[in-house]
Parts: structure tokens; sequence; C-alpha cells
């Protein structure tokens, strides 16, 4: 084996890993909505869409076996986690700041008009409003988890495209 390959088993590897990185935080939402009862709103429902973008590109691109397609990919990935890191940040920005809404009247009828929210409506419909917040997680809100894990996503993804870069050329 070259160096080539093996670069690219690993980063096939951490790949399928941020898939099923995204899985388990879409099984803990799952988890906070119906254990919790924890109802998710507009924007709680739009970052998980970006979640799951992110781990159908993250599972695509691990299956891919050259480095132009995991780059593609990776692109897209970081395109999805630059949408969740503004999402987390705006649902952030109205739970830290009583008063303001996510436009409960003008997002809901959208999000939920989405196909996806009528195949798996238990995942993807609206049930709540953006300004209630719930307990705190470690001191952290949940949409502040979830800017985490999206920066967290988007600095990864783009270290990788940074350090791949050469491997493209060839």
């Amino acid at each position: 084996m070259n160096d080539y390959t093996l670069a690219l088993r690993r980063e096939r590897r951490l790949l399928m890993l941020l898939g099923w990185v995204c899985i388990a935080l879409l099984a803990g939402a799952l988890y906070l909505q119906y254990v919790k009862n924890e109802d998710p709103c507009p924007l709680c429902i739009i970052q998980r869409y970006f979640f799951c973008a992110i781990g159908i590109f993250a599972f695509l691109a691990a299956g891919i076996r050259n480095w132009r397609g995991v780059w593609v990919l990776e692109l897209l990935i970081a395109i999805a986690a630059a949408g969740g890191v503004g999402t987390a940040a705006r649902h952030l920005s109205i739970q830290m700041n009583p008063g303001f809404s996510c436009g409960f009247d003008t997002l809901q009828p959208i999000v939920d008009s989405l196909p996806p929210a009528q195949w798996f409506p238990g995942m993807f419909k609206v049930a709540g409003l953006c300004e209630t917040v719930y307990p705190p997680i470690f001191g952290i809100l949940l949409p502040g988890w979830a800017l985490i894990g999206f920066a967290v996503i988007l600095v990864a993804v783009v270290a990788s495209l940074w350090r791949h870069r050469r491997k493209l050329a060839s």
C-alpha cells in the first residue's frame, strides 16, 4: 500500500465516524423530543436537516474510492456545517434574548411542507417555539450544543480539505 491509499483509507474511516456521530446526535434529539417532551421548533428542525445532510454526505464520501469524489462531498459537508452554525447561532441568540421569536408563523408552514416532514413527521414536524428554553445540559443550552457540534464538524472538514488539497491534483 502506498501513502495515497493509506491516507484515503484513513479519511474514509473518519467520514464513517462523522456519519455515525450525526446519527447519534439525531437519536439524542429524538430522545429529548419523545422522552423529555422537549418539542422541536422550526430552527431545531432545520438543524436536524443539516445534521442529516452532513451524515448522508459523510457516508457517501466514505464509499468513494478517489480523492476528487471525497473532496466534493467534504465540500458539501462544510457548506451544510456552515449553514448549521448560522442556524444554531440564530437559535441561541433568540433564546438568550427573551422577547425575540424565530417567526413561528412564517417558518413553521415552510418547514412542515418539506417532503421529509411528510415522510417522517415524528422527526421533522414542528411542535414547539424557538423561544422556549429547555433545561441546559451541563450548563449549555441545546442550540449551544448544536453550535458546538456544527463548528467542530466545520473546522475538522475544512482542515481535512486543506490538508489533502495536493492529493486532489494527482
